[in-house]
């Protein structure tokens, strides 16, 4: 197995890894098990609940679209894969985009606004390139989107960094205690996701356009 298959890999089992205990309590369909404040469960909650479905959808169905001997031998496994992606896409970036006004902090309300943009405008773009037959520019556009949707992946994996860079940074100590540091890092968590996968897909990117 080569290198690049073995990092793959090792990416698959790592989302899936923090993705799928995140995930679990909404397929419950119990707004007492929803790990964010439901301010109401008649419209709240079941966007919530369709973001988070449609969301594992788009990861998984994106991690086949990026499979060699899937895209070459099977290319309408590929293309029906990629019709599922950005539809999962589509539909739970507009549910992000309404669960928006349920977040009071302006902060994370923000950066959850950026994520569904960005996330909503890179597939439509890798979706334009490909009706256009564009090939190349869908494959760019593509991996920018994939990188927006492993956001909630690296977001999640980030956290326990940012929580040593804000224990560091004011001198090994909780001036205003463990649970004001636990709330920085996750106000900041979706842009330090969003700075850290478009830099390595934007260097990945120039790479192969180097080779």
């Amino acid at each position: 197995m080569t290198s690049y298959k073995k990092w793959w890999w090792l990416l698959v089992i790592v989302s899936l890894g923090v993705t799928i205990p995140f995930a679990a309590p909404y397929f419950t369909l119990n707004p007492a098990l929803s790990r964010v404040p439901v301010a109401s469960t008649a419209i709240h909650f079941p966007l919530l609940i369709a973001h988070i479905m449609f969301a594992c959808l788009a990861l998984v169905s994106g991690f086949f679209q990026f499979i060699d001997r899937i895209r070459t031998k099977s290319p309408n496994v590929h293309r029906y894969l990629g019709r599922v992606y950005v539809g999962s896409v589509f539909l739970s970036g507009l549910c992000a985009l309404a669960i928006v006004v349920y977040i009071e902090n302006f902060t994370k309300a923000i950066s959850f606004l950026a994520l569904s943009l960005v996330w909503l405008f890179t597939c439509w773009k890798g979706y334009r390139a490909a009706v256009r037959k564009s090939f190349d520019e869908h494959r760019k556009w593509m991996i920018r989107s994939f990188g927006v949707t492993l956001a909630a992946v690296s977001g999640r994996v980030a956290v326990p960094v940012l929580l040593l860079i804000y224990f560091a940074l004011h001198g090994l100590t909780l001036p205003e205690g463990r649970e004001k540091m636990i709330e920085e890092a996750l106000n900041v968590n979706i842009w330090a996701a969003l700075l850290l996968n478009f830099m390595i897909v934007e260097w990945k990117l120039l790479a192969s356009k180097r080779k």
